[in-house]
């Protein structure tokens, strides 16, 4: 591996090799992984898989390099020393790598055994570093948003996604069955879409005159109104498909589900557009969804400027002063003040000799200073609003602040993860999107681990050189 490269590749590979080659490293990592094997299966049996170490690597380099799966397939089946760290032997070189192969042995991987990995990372990783169980750890806490790849949500476009997954998906089962009701689906979608399209480029009038912006009013209303009226209709006609085929004693009952799922996104879409537009209610935020196929996504406003918003979920981290995740805690309808506690002490419970931990304002209430005073020595939490005496003594204090400009290197961190994948979440569903976290602060920490084994080598190679120059400026003295 080429030590002077700056890629990440070689970075995750050299932490990646080090694991492997360290008996006591690996001897732990390795009965955690096995734990993935799902119930009643024979490892011994059936088709060739993938081996613990093949998912571990392919897992963590994907993330890394923020890939997807068809460009791991193609890194690992043609980049020499990829196919090296696979234990993939020169006379099997012409070994390839199914694309669903990849995809279902990843997708074993859970956050709880990827979590017990990265903690044992994290602690080889301070070994070389010389920190043992009694070195203070001091940690950095802050939070981000890791966006879902969805669209930008609004209620007619939502609808249109639930009413022509509903078309699609009952003209396969109908086409399979022989049953002709939607085999003008094609047709169907085209004339739905006309509708949202003329229902969404018509926008409210900015002239003055009053019988204008009625007029106006008036058209929006009445293009929404028909687009409303051809999208139930069609979702009648679902509702009378899905009871047929249940009544023909249809077998696949979970395609039917998932139809039925896509029946209630459009009836709430129907429902809550018509209280919009026609009643002009205003729509309670709690009562909307963001995205029918990622359900989990929250609409996200930290009031950065030039981000009004964002469509995922907050994470939160928590990183020592070395530069490794310790832990990661995923916000579903949490906000930074109920986190603060959980986060901590289940970092606490991982590394006890974690003594002290900064944050930002969000993350502060009366409560929140009073339990992680009781869980840590140095707590640098600034308070919101008016200081007391006691407070401004407490935050302008040489230690607290000393710790509270220390506290900024967590950005550099946050950006880090996004810019090695942990931006937005390709995997689908809520348990796609927890791997796809867990595997990207694993990868993280490899290749910071990586990164630490790079510049050890590298130093060595300085002192080598060095001694080397001495060596031969003393023997040409000697000979002179």
């Amino acid at each position: 591996l080429d030590i002077n490269s700056r890629d990440e590749i070689p970075k995750v590979l050299m932490g990646l090799q080090h694991i492997y080659t360290n008996q006591g490293v690996w001897d732990e990592i390795c009965p955690i992984l096995e734990n993935i094997t799902p119930e009643g299966v024979d490892p011994n049996n059936g088709r060739q898989g993938m081996s613990y170490w093949n998912m571990l690597v392919l897992a963590t380099l994907r993330l890394n390099c923020d890939w997807d799966y068809d460009k791991l397939k193609e890194m690992a089946d043609q980049h020499t020393s990829i196919r090296q760290m696979l234990e993939i032997s020169i006379l099997n070189w012409d070994k390839a790598y199914s694309l669903q192969t990849l995809k279902d042995n990843v997708a074993l991987l859970t956050p709880e055994v990827l979590g017990q990995i990265n903690q044992k990372v994290v602690r080889h990783g301070h070994q070389l570093l010389g920190v043992d169980e009694t070195s203070e750890i001091h940690a950095r806490c802050d939070s981000y948003v890791v966006k879902t790849h969805v669209h930008f949500p609004t209620d007619i476009s939502l609808l249109f996604d639930a009413v022509s997954s509903v078309i699609r998906l009952l003209s396969r089962i109908c086409a399979e069955e022989g049953i002709t009701w939607w085999r003008q689906h094609q047709k169907n979608i085209k004339s739905i879409k006309k509708k949202y399209r003329k229902a969404q480029k018509l926008k409210h009038s900015t002239s003055k005159d009053p019988v204008k912006q009625i007029k106006r009013d008036e058209a929006i209303r009445s293009a929404y109104e028909a687009y409303l009226f051809l999208t139930d209709t069609f979702m009648l006609k679902a509702t009378t498909t899905v009871d047929s085929l249940r009544q023909s004693d249809y077998e696949d009952e979970s395609r039917l589900l998932e139809i039925e799922g896509f029946i209630a996104h459009a009836e709430r879409q129907i429902e809550q557009t018509y209280r919009r537009v026609t009643l002009e209610e205003k729509i309670p935020h709690d009562e909307k969804v963001f995205s029918i196929f990622e359900e989990h996504t929250e609409w996200i406003s930290k009031g950065k400027a030039g981000v009004p918003q964002e469509l995922g979920l907050k994470v939160c981290v928590v990183e020592d002063q070395y530069g490794f995740i310790l832990n990661h805690w995923v916000m579903q309808h949490q906000t930074d003040d109920q986190v603060a506690v959980p986060i901590i002490s289940a970092t606490k419970e991982m590394f006890p000799n974690l003594v002290g931990c900064s944050f930002d304002k969000g993350f502060h209430s009366k409560p929140n200073q009073k339990r992680l005073r009781g869980l840590l020595d140095k707590v640098t939490l600034p308070k919101k609003g008016k200081l007391s005496g006691k407070d401004k003594e407490r935050e302008y204090s040489d230690e607290f602040l000393k710790a509270k400009r220390k506290h900024s290197a967590v950005e550099s961190a946050i950006g880090a993860l996004q810019n090695h994948g942990l931006d937005i979440c390709p995997d689908k569903g809520l348990d796609g999107f927890l791997r796809y976290v867990a595997i990207g602060m694993l990868a993280r920490n490899i290749q910071i681990l990586g990164h630490l084994l790079q510049q050890k080598e590298k130093n060595q190679q300085k002192r080598i050189k060095k001694y080397r120059k001495t060596w031969e400026e003393n023997r040409k003295q000697q000979a002179a």
